[in-house]
Parts: structure tokens; sequence; C-alpha cells
């Protein structure tokens, strides 16, 4: 594998997208994927009745344009997320029903903090400029302070505190004390806000495609066709005046640039002649992953649509931390998706698999009823354990890091360049994110070809 003119590191979203937009402007490209399939941190497997299930991200919702626009590229459906019935929030073993995003039937004084919180989030939010964070103007103050410390000092409810930092210490897979306040809010912001964050109808699960994220790489795959070279891990990339030489699995690439779409503790994993500037491989050892296990529980019917449940529920400290109804667009099989995110789910994930499977139905059985304890099938999928993904679906900077090194997210470094959806300014840690950055990164390399002509 030789001579082409540009090398992307992997074979997710963000590699995907670059390469076909590379391809479609007639430019010779090459992809290494260092797994044995694509899509990254998503992954559409296909049971044999028909079935499919996404073991990683699925959900698309309102102002993700860009992999919408794919979506249309190639002929892809949506379906709206079940969202009929009512939801459950499960604090110090009381359930609580409700419709919305604010659990408004526990006690009022929880609810009325609750509420208040979201609010305060909203106005802070609105205060991030996207494109650079670490510029605003209560930065610093933010950046040196975390999540936990933050809901601390703001949310004096004990329920309404494990509700809000399982609802957003959970979309970074880690505790609320690893997290910076400041990222919490850029990456809150890059979506529109809480609402949009934590919400599902109109908000970040809002809908699926048809198929799920395989019917969107699959298709870009097969018009990438033998540009793809899957089982590559990438262990070291060369540059110079004259192009990059990368080198995987035994092989080696020369082309004039690389673009490297891989989670950032993967890309510190690459080693780089000559070294990288300082602050970007700062930056690669102080951007971690965190734990997130996603599990399927399959049913004959989604029972729990006949009961007036949506299949949403949280429950902080659980090993079931999250449900939501996970069925295709048929509706049959009943497919319930738990999450399993942060501390909890390294805990789990100690366990033996027999036991962790027990642990999980006893929780859906005691929020669902019997019903729930007898699946047809179980799907899991521990993104801690995945090599090649670093843990949970989206990294996040602890605090101090945005400030000094967030500078460096999007930054050429020579003949190389980078992508991923934490280097997104929109949509930052979603799908959407990922297609965004590839086409950025894509445009940038074009940009230069035609600067040296």
């Amino acid at each position: 594998m030789t001579d082409f003119d540009y090398c992307v590191i992997g074979g997710g979203f963000a590699g995907l997208t670059a390469a076909l937009r590379l391809k479609q402007a007639e430019r010779s490209v090459v992809v290494l994927e260092a797994r044995d399939r694509l899509g990254g941190r998503t992954f559409t497997e296909v049971r044999a009745d028909g079935c499919w299930i996404d073991r990683g991200g699925a959900w698309i919702g309102p102002g993700q344009d860009r992999i919408q626009a794919l979506m249309n590229e190639f002929g892809v459906r949506s379906y709206q997320q079940y969202t009929d019935g009512e939801a459950m929030m499960v604090v110090d073993s009381k359930q609580y029903r409700y419709s919305g995003t604010i659990p408004w039937t526990m006690s009022p004084w929880a609810s009325m903090n609750l509420g208040a919180s979201f609010v305060e989030l909203g106005h802070m939010c609105r205060s991030i400029p996207l494109e650079a964070p670490w510029e605003a103007k209560k930065a610093d103050k933010w950046d040196r302070m975390s999540l936990a410390q933050w809901l601390d000092r703001t949310v004096w409810s004990k329920p309404a505190h494990d509700l809000l930092e399982t609802a957003i210490a959970g979309s970074y897979t880690s505790a609320a004390s690893e997290v910076s306040m400041l990222f919490a809010l850029y990456q809150m912001a890059s979506g529109g806000g809480p609402n949009f964050v934590f919400g599902v109808k109109g908000g970040a699960q809002d809908a699926r495609p048809v198929g799920g994220m395989g019917a969107i790489y699959g298709p870009m795959a097969a018009q990438l066709g033998d540009s793809i070279h899957l089982s590559q891990p990438v262990h070291s990339i060369e540059q110079d005046a004259a192009g990059v030489r990368v080198h995987a699995n035994g092989s080696t690439v020369c082309a004039r640039r690389a673009i490297v779409a891989v989670p950032l503790a993967i890309a510190g994993q690459i080693r780089y002649e000559p070294m990288l500037p300082v602050d970007r491989s700062f930056l690669h050892q102080r951007v971690p992953s965190g734990s997130i296990i996603k599990i399927s529980v399959v049913y004959d019917e989604p029972f729990w649509r006949r009961d007036g449940l949506s299949g949403q529920s949280a429950a902080p400290g659980s090993p079931a931390t999250v449900t939501i109804d996970g069925c295709t667009d048929a509706g049959r099989p009943g497919v319930l998706c738990v999450i399993s995110e942060g501390p909890i789910a390294r805990q789990i994930g100690r366990l033996d698999p027999a036991e962790r499977r027990t642990a999980i139905l006893h929780e859906l059985v005691t929020r669902f009823g019997e019903k729930a304890g007898v699946p047809v099938d179980y799907i899991e999928q521990d993104w801690s354990a995945e090599r090649y993904s670093g843990g949970g679906m989206l990294s996040h900077t602890p605090t101090g890091v945005l400030t000094e090194f967030g500078r460096t997210l999007r930054e050429p470094c020579g003949r190389i360049h980078w992508a991923g959806t934490e280097s997104s300014a929109v949509m930052c840690g979603w799908v959407d994110g990922a297609v965004r950055s590839g086409e950025r990164a894509a445009s940038e390399v074009l940009q230069h070809e035609l600067a040296a002509v």
C-alpha cells in the first residue's frame, strides 16, 4: 500500500466521512482501521431474525444536519424514538413515574431544585463560545472546578443531586469529580443546551436510523470499496517536507497528508516522528474516556408499552443506570436498552458475566415486572474493554485541560490533521459531531493542496 494522496487512520464515522469526501473530490485515499470491523464507537449487529441491534451510538436529533445529510445521500430513513407512556425515576428505592424531561412527581423541593439547576445550566451554556470555549468570560473559573464541585455547591436536594449527576456525568461515562465544569458546559452548549442533551422527544434521542447506524456506514464503506483496510492498527507516523509514511501491521502507506480520526487517548498511543508539538502531545495524555456497558435485552414483544411505560428509566447507583426502549421501527421483538456508566460500569464489569446478567435482570424486574426476567436474548457490549475505543462513547477533559491545551484540538501538526467527535465545535460527542469533524478535516487537506499549487 503506497503512494496515495491521503491516508485516513480510523474507520468510524469521522474517518469514513473524511475518506468519502476526499474520494468524491477524486483524490486517492486509503483508510486504515485497527479493528476487524468498521463503525468505530458505533456497531450495528443484525440478528438471525433480521432484528438489528445498535451496540454503540444509536440516536439522532434535531439540529444534527450533517448525519441527516449522509442519511439523505444514501437513502436511509429515520423513525421516532418510542416515547408514549410514562418514564420512571428510581431514587432511594422509590419509583416516580412522570412525563417530559423533569420528574415533577418527586417532592416539590427536589423538583424545584432540579428545574432551577436546568435553568442555570442553560444560562451558563449560552455564555460559551463554541469554537473557543477556553475564551469564555469565566473559562478559568469553570475549568478549575469539577462537575462534582458545581453540583455540590448548587444542587442541595439529594434526589435532585443524584439524578443530575447521573444525567450529566453519565454522558462522559465517568465520575463527576473527573470532569471539568467548563468541558461539561462546552459539550452541552455544542448540542444546544441541557434540554437537548437530556431530552428524548425533540432532543438527542429523538430518532434512530432505520437499520441502525450500520445502514449509514455500510453504504459509505461500499462506496469506498478497496480503499478500506481492516485489522491495520497504526503504530507510527513519520512526516517530512515530501509527505507522510504511515506504518501499520507490517505495511507502510506513503501519502501527502494523514488524517488521524481516532479517540485522543488512542491517538496518543501512536509514535510520531518528529514528535508532535508539546501541547498537542500533552493533550493526548490528558483526554481520557470513561466506562460504559451497553446491554440489549430482547423479548418477544415490548410488554412495557402495554403497561403504559415508555421503557425509559433512570436509577442512580444501579447496575442498570439507564434504560430506554431499543425496538426497531417494526416494534417487534421487544428490546430494552440498558446502559451502565462510569464507576458503576467498572464495578459490574468485574463481575462474572452470569452474575452481571442476574444483577441487570433483577433491576429490570423491579422496574418493569416479572416479564422482564425472562428475555429471549441478552447482548452485551463493554466499551471499556474495546482496545481501539479506549472506553466510553465520548472522551472528556479533567479540570485545567481545556484552558491549557484546548487550542490544539483542531490545529494540524504539519501534515497530520485531526478528526473525531471531540474536535467538533457543534454536536461534540454525537455521531453528527464525528461527521462534521471528518468533513472539516477533508476540507483542510484539500485547502492545503490548493495553497501548494
